[in-house]
């Protein structure tokens, strides 16, 4: 196999898969854990976003309460949660490809499931995106594609990352990726895993309850984002 770098995996000893490694899977989480748009609300806005909105800590919610300038910032550091550590984090621990997944997971998890703030969070989409980016970036463009045809249309946000998470194992199959068979089962795993973390979305879509894109409110951030926004 190839690493992220495209170069052959080095051997997985029980040295090479020591303390820096593991220290590095600590690290992956911790990075992936980094609050970004609770810090955005609390430092720029002076609000607590698990308080405001959907509750959620990811950019969807971010966009809706704070509005489009904190929100953008938030998609950006969410993004690189996940792709800075499996491009780097690989050459530091001189590992292979399954311990690329593993930074990976750990950075999603962290996010996802952040210690700083009582193990809330996001659902994955931006550094899961961030994750795929380093191995998989057709696959992303074309989820990207996929979301915005969902979510335009229908107006539902939810619907929209659902349907991108379902259609991921797809994309990455039928595009240029690292990793092989590897990041196939990874990309279902994961997939499978965003939707869950929809659960609540589709209960709401299953009763018509689940609000949709652009139905004009108020946010605490004043720069206009829609309400309704409960991905």
């Amino acid at each position: 196999g190839v690493d992220v770098h495209g170069y052959a995996d080095p051997p997985e000893g029980p040295k090479r898969q020591g303390t820096v490694t593991y220290a590095l899977l600590v690290l992956a989480y911790v990075s992936g854990s980094v609050p970004t748009s609770f810090l955005i609300g609390k430092i720029f806005h002076g609000i607590d976003l698990r308080e405001h909105g959907s509750g959620n800590l990811g950019a969807t919610n971010a966009f809706r309460v704070l509005g489009i300038k904190s929100a953008l910032p938030v998609v950006f550091v969410d993004v690189a949660k996940g792709f800075l550590p499996v491009w780097l984090f690989t050459d530091l621990a001189g590992v292979g490809f399954g311990w690329t997944l593993a930074f990976g997971g750990a950075a999603i998890l962290g996010h996802m499931f952040s210690a700083w703030v009582g193990f809330r969070g996001g659902k994955g989409i931006a550094t899961s995106a961030g994750v795929f980016l380093a191995f998989a970036p057709w696959a992303v463009l074309g989820g990207l594609l996929v979301w915005c045809a969902v979510t335009f249309p229908t107006g539902y946000v939810s619907v929209g990352s659902i349907v991108t998470a379902a259609t991921l194992p797809i994309l990455v199959a039928l595009t240029p990726h690292q990793g092989g068979a590897s990041l196939l089962w990874f990309s279902g795993v994961l997939a499978a895993f965003v939707i869950w973390a929809h659960r609540g979305n589709i209960r709401r879509l299953a009763k018509g309850e689940e609000h949709r894109f652009g139905r004009g409110g108020h946010t605490a951030g004043g720069s206009g984002g829609p309400k309704g926004f409960n991905a």
